[in-house]
C-alpha cells in the first residue's frame, strides 16, 4: 500500500510509497493497495472528447484525447521537459486538476535535474509545499529489475485516487516505457519464462495494456 491524496503532492516517492526527498514523513490518512482491479466496463465512460492543453500547436496539429494514451518523442534536449512542465501547469490552472510523474529505470541525474527544473518554475513550490502541482515516483536505473517494473503502478494508484476519490483531471507521466519493458523482461528471465519474440517476456501485451 502507498500513501495517496492531496499530501503527495511536491513529494517524492520510491516504489514502496517511501519519501526520499528528506523533507520528513508523509502526513497522508489514506493509503491504497498498488494492485487493484481495473473499474468496470459499466463504469467507463465511451464518449470521446478532446482535453485542451492550452499548448496550441498541439491543440491544432495533434490533439490529445481526455482519458487516452499518447507518446512524446523526441532527442535529448529539443523540449519535452518544458513540455511536461507547461502540461503540469495548465491542467492545474485551467482544469483544476494535477499530476503524477513515474520514473521508471531513470538515471538519477535525469531525475534530479528534473526536480530542480519544478521548483525552478513552481509547480512545485517549495514556500508552501501544499500549492504544489504534481507528485513524483521514482524507481531509478540503480535499482532491482522488481521495482522498476513496480513503480508505475506506484504510480498509477496515486494518479487514480485523483481520478476516483476527488474526482479531478489527472495527467499521470511514465518516463519511460522501454525502460519499464525491459525491467519486465528482466523479471521474466530470472523468474524461468520462456521469452517470446526478440526476446521480450511473454506478458508483454498484458503488461503494457
Amino acid at each position: 500500500s502507498v500513501p495517496v491524496g492531496e499530501a503527495t503532492l511536491g513529494r517524492i516517492f520510491n516504489v514502496l510509497g517511501e519519501p526520499v526527498d528528506n523533507l520528513g514523513p508523509v502526513d497522508a490518512s489514506t493509503t491504497f493497495p498498488i494492485h487493484r482491479s481495473a473499474p468496470a466496463f459499466t463504469q467507463l465512460d465511451t464518449k470521446l472528447s478532446i482535453f485542451e492543453t492550452g499548448i496550441k500547436v498541439v491543440d491544432l496539429l495533434a490533439p490529445y484525447r481526455r482519458g487516452g494514451k499518447i507518446g512524446l518523442f523526441g532527442g535529448a534536449g529539443v523540449g519535452k521537459t518544458v513540455l511536461i512542465m507547461e502540461l503540469i501547469n495548465n491542467i492545474a490552472k485551467a482544469h483544476g486538476g494535477v499530476s503524477v510523474f513515474g520514473g521508471v529505470g531513470e538515471r538519477t541525474r535525469e531525475g534530479n535535474d528534473l526536480y530542480m527544473e519544478m521548483k525552478e518554475s513552481k509547480v512545485i513550490n517549495e514556500e508552501n509545499i501544499s500549492e504544489s502541482k504534481v507528485a513524483l515516483v521514482y524507481g531509478q536505473m540503480n535499482e532491482p529489475p522488481g521495482a522498476r517494473m513496480r513503480v508505475g503502478l506506484t504510480a498509477l494508484t496515486m494518479a487514480e485516487y485523483f481520478r476516483d476519490v476527488n474526482k479531478q483531471d489527472v495527467l499521470l507521466f511514465i518516463d519511460n516505457i522501454f525502460r519499464f519493458v525491459q525491467a519486465g523482461s528482466e523479471v521474466s528471465a530470472l523468474l524461468g519464462r520462456m521469452p517470446s519474440a526478440v526476446g521480450y517476456q511473454p506478458t508483454l501485451s498484458t503488461e503494457m495494456g
